[in-house]
């Protein structure tokens, strides 16, 4: 469909955070390009932070990169999930983004000594934000405001909604309202009173909510839907039931039952006559619901009490095991609490391993011992970015006598520094975007597992990193059968590793995780399975 208008829609939040705008929003997305409509999804974080690339895991979950190197909440990852598509920077504002730009302008006298304020100059720049992404000739732009509506952080970006829907005019945007109906126990109901003070206050900030979508366990009874249509100033059919189900790759096709694609586009006067067609993703759900096999995988990391910030790792499996008919059940594996005098126990049964990425030295040693259990035992282990790293460190400890090998991220003065500071990162300062982020890419050996891997031996993908394998001990690694199979074609970086006469054992730079949908499952988890399962 060719570009005549492009239409917005907004998605806010209210009652609590949490309630799944991401989801919700993804699964938007994905139904109405199956219906030809050329789709993005941006998400407004109301936080300071200028990305959440300093944040730590714990505090906002996974940090995710896309192809343009951008840092950005993990929410663009259900983006890029649902639709097969890719997003960019411009998908991603941050309140501290917002601000620096606005000073960055007041400093170059843009304002031409004009006082500085929220309203007109914070919000214009968020309104230039959000219709960035119309010059890609996209017909429908969805835009996430992170937060939940009374949130003070939130206001200028819902008075910058209210500004837009009048600039743009009558069936040119609309609002979503996304809401938690509560079920007491002791009286046995659902609660819509919650939602009700939530569609007021954002009534009161100048915003009418167009539809409402519930989050509920239980099935909205007639009389609570027609409640909240007459308190809420929505047409009956505009309140949208959001059940709790068992994953979320359910959702699209929930939504979809209830014709909320076909009460957006009615809401944004846009006329389709091609419907909804999710063959494919009820495939994909048929797989991932009636499993032929099963395999455990132990993930190996830092931050496992909080299991989104392996967010993009996790799904991955996910996508990879639906293709495979195989169920992949994740055993958290704190690395701080790996030792020698429990490896046994914690590994006992599983089918494979994954090092996962990381910072910092807590929990490293553990990570190290995982590795070599790995290596000794026969049992298929991926390592992505540290993880490779870390593969690196046990080798040369181990094997080649290394005794005081290690990165020098976690020891500087080391006399034996297989991994070592990237070059150019040696005079950086400033912690924030400066990492080696965004599609890099590899050139792969030919007859390498992973040129048959990827079936073919140049391949481009995503980075996070400052550290590298030191190239100065390659000679001693392809000596005792840890290759480097994979290299950057500019800089010579080692970018992949491989332990022959082994199974699977191979670490990676860089994320294969974040090119993973579930249109397109990434081939090195397909194949990390098929070795898991023969395992």
């Amino acid at each position: 469909m060719s570009k005549k208008n492009t239409k917005y829609i907004f998605v806010t939040g209210g009652v609590t955070s949490s309630l799944g705008k991401g989801i919700v929003s993804a699964s938007l997305g994905l139904l109405l390009k199956s219906r030809g409509y050329k789709v993005t999804i941006q998400k407004l974080d109301p936080y300071i932070n200028i990305d959440p690339g300093t944040l730590n895991p714990y505090e906002h979950g996974e940090c995710y990169v896309t192809e343009d190197g951008a840092e950005t909440d993990l929410d663009l990852g259900h983006y890029e999930r649902f639709l097969d598509s890719q997003t960019s920077q411009n998908n991603n504002v941050t309140t501290g983004r917002i601000y620096q730009s606005v000073i960055e302008k007041e400093r170059k006298g843009d304002f031409l000594g004009k006082t500085v304020q929220v309203i007109p100059h914070i919000t214009n720049e968020i309104k230039r934000r959000i219709k960035i992404l119309a010059k890609k000739d996209f017909d429908i732009i969805i835009t996430e405001i992170g937060g939940t509506v009374g949130d003070i952080e939130s206001l200028p970006y819902i008075e910058s909604v209210r500004q837009l829907k009048w600039e743009l005019g009558e069936n040119n945007s609309m609002v979503i309202h996304l809401t938690l109906l509560p079920y007491l126990a002791s009286s046995g109901e659902l609660k819509t009173k919650p939602s009700q003070h939530s569609v007021r206050q954002l009534m009161e900030s100048g915003i009418q909510a167009d539809v409402l979508v519930c989050r509920t366990e239980y099935n909205i009874p007639k009389e609570q839907r027609a409640k909240l249509a007459q308190f809420c100033n929505v047409p009956l059919e505009n309140v949208i039931e959001c059940k709790d189900l068992d994953t979320i790759y359910e959702v699209p096709i929930y939504l979809q039952k209830q014709h909320f694609d076909d009460v957006v586009l009615k809401e944004l006067d846009l006329k389709s006559d091609k419907q909804a067609d999710l063959k494919e993703w009820k495939n994909f759900l048929k797989k991932y619901q009636h499993p032929k096999r099963k395999v455990e995988i132990a993930l190996v990391g830092k931050y496992v009490s909080l299991q989104d910030s392996y967010k993009s790792i996790a799904e991955a499996f996910i996508h990879a095991g639906a293709n495979l008919e195989t169920e992949v059940k994740i055993r958290w594996v704190y690395s701080g609490d790996v030792n020698n005098d429990n490896l046994e126990e914690t590994f006992k049964g599983i089918d494979g391993m994954l090092i996962a990425p990381g910072f910092g030295d807590r929990g490293i040693e553990g990570k190290i011992q995982a590795a070599k259990y790995a290596r000794e035992n026969n049992i298929p282990l991926l390592g992505i970015c540290l993880g490779m790293q870390i593969m690196t460190i046990e080798f040369a400890r181990n094997v080649l006598g290394m005794t005081k090998a290690n990165s020098m991220e976690f020891d500087t003065s080391t006399p034996e520094p297989v991994i070592s500071l990237m070059e150019e990162q040696k005079n950086v300062v400033d912690k924030g975007g400066t990492m080696r982020l965004g599609a890099w890419k590899c050139t792969l050996k030919p007859g390498s597992k992973l040129a048959e891997i990827y079936g073919t031996k140049n391949i481009s993908e995503r980075h996070r990193h400052r550290y590298e394998f030191n190239s100065d001990f390659q000679e001693d690694f392809e000596k005792n059968g840890l290759i480097p199979t994979g290299f950057n074609p500019e800089t010579g970086l080692v970018e992949t590793l491989e332990l022959k006469n082994h199974p699977f054992y191979i670490g990676v730079q860089y994320h294969p995780e974040y090119k993973s949908t579930v249109a397109t499952p990434h081939p090195l988890f397909k194949a990390f399975i098929k070795a898991s399962t023969r395992k």
